[in-house]
């Protein structure tokens, strides 16, 4: 069969990606470090703050999602939600504040949900029979974003040490760049008939079995999927050193964009289920790994594992929704995904950080392990459709 070429539009929204993500992942694994190491923040307060950033987030993808698909334009929301990414990534280089580090995350987040839901949606709506290769290699060239940003992180560490504020003012010259991709994404023309009305309640109603039973495992898992920075600090605690936690992150990133799209073409041939289950069983692997091990050289194993896990599911989890729905429908069932996934990891970021401050490291992620690995079971077990 001969292989599907990627349109000329999912190459751009790769490239918008690429660059939002270049600019996001130079601050992501430095952000946490930069809470606890120069401002003094608990794990706990880390952890609000992530579960602040991911509830705003999640909220509007699931309005955003759901206004795209009643008005039948996906692009403007791409522009705004890009945009105001990139007007927050400097604030904390020039305020440096707790107050600055949540203003800039709650705003990029909220750039975020006003684009996710309606950006995968005309992903999903260039996919003809390989919706798992179109999502997969959007994630590739996200990823490779955050493979280039740490290290530009890690550049500039090295030539102005611990000169973090540096860091949040460079990020923004890559995030203007996708600003500017985006005046290039163009929509698909959606006949004013075919456009969904109603609420939310209303799509629920309609939508099948399948797709709520799916719903319903992602957001149970997600509670347990608490944010990486738990991952990053926890690496920084065994090796004792930043330089190190940022190195694995960026090691864990080359690996998912190295596989997101041949696991997307796998996830087309053999099943969605087969490979997003699988990827949750690495989950469960990598999370007793960071459980009870303390040796360093288990962290590069951990986090190549996590990165085959991440390629496994996050792409193809937006891919197996799209198949499940029309397109009309398309921005609402992957908004109400992602906003309920949101509200899942705003908890169990929340959880975490209390787990740990109270019990140490070794209870949250044996807890993720449990739990994702029953789920993964489970999606395992589904029939391919």
């Amino acid at each position: 069969m001969k292989r599907k070429t990627i349109p000329r539009q999912v190459l751009i929204l790769g490239f918008v990606s690429l660059f939002t993500d270049m600019a996001s992942e130079m601050l992501y694994p430095v952000t946490p470090i930069f809470l606890t190491a120069v401002l003094g923040s608990s794990m706990a307060v880390v952890g609000i703050i992530e579960g602040i950033a991911e509830v705003t987030a999640g909220l509007l993808k699931g309005y955003a999602g759901s206004l795209s698909d009643k008005i039948g334009k996906r692009s403007i929301f791409v522009v705004i939600g890009y945009g105001l990414s990139a007007i927050a990534k400097p604030l904390p280089g020039i305020i440096p504040t707790i107050p600055a580090v949540v203003i800039s995350r709650t705003t990029d987040r909220v750039g975020k949900g006003l684009r996710t839901a309606p950006r995968d949606a005309l992903l999903g709506s260039y996919a003809d029979g390989n919706s798992g290769a179109i999502f997969g290699f959007h994630r590739g060239m996200d990823t490779l974003g955050a493979v280039i940003g740490p290290l530009l992180a890690i550049l500039l560490l090295y030539i102005f040490p611990d000169n973090f504020q540096l860091i949040f003012l460079v990020a923004f010259v890559p995030s203007v760049c996708a600003v500017v991709f985006t005046l290039l994404v163009k929509d698909r023309k959606v006949p004013a008939k075919k456009r969904a009305q109603g609420s939310y309640i209303d799509f629920w109603k309609t939508t099948s079995s399948k797709y709520k039973s799916l719903l319903a495992l992602i957001t149970i898992f997600s509670f347990v999927n608490s944010s990486d920075v738990f991952l990053i600090l926890k690496t920084k605690n065994i090796a004792d050193s930043s330089m190190l936690a940022i190195l694995g992150y960026v090691f864990y990133n080359f690996i998912y964009a190295l596989a997101s799209y041949p696991f997307g073409r796998l996830s087309d041939k053999h099943g969605k289920n087969i490979i997003y289950g699988g990827g949750l069983l690495v989950f469960s692997l990598v999370y007793f790994g960071f459980a009870i091990l303390e040796e360093t050289i288990f962290i590069w194993i951990l986090f190549a594992l996590y990165g085959l896990y991440s390629a496994a599911t996050e792409g193809i989890s937006k891919a197996w929704v799209s198949d499940l729905v029309p397109d009309e429908r398309r921005g609402s069932a992957i908004g109400l995904l992602t906003m309920l996934s949101s509200f899942a990891i705003m908890l169990g970021s929340f959880t975490a950080g209390i787990l740990w401050d109270k019990f140490g490291s070794t209870i949250p992620f044996l807890l993720s392990a449990v739990v994702s690995l029953v789920i993964g079971m489970i999606i395992l077990a589904i029939k391919k459709s």
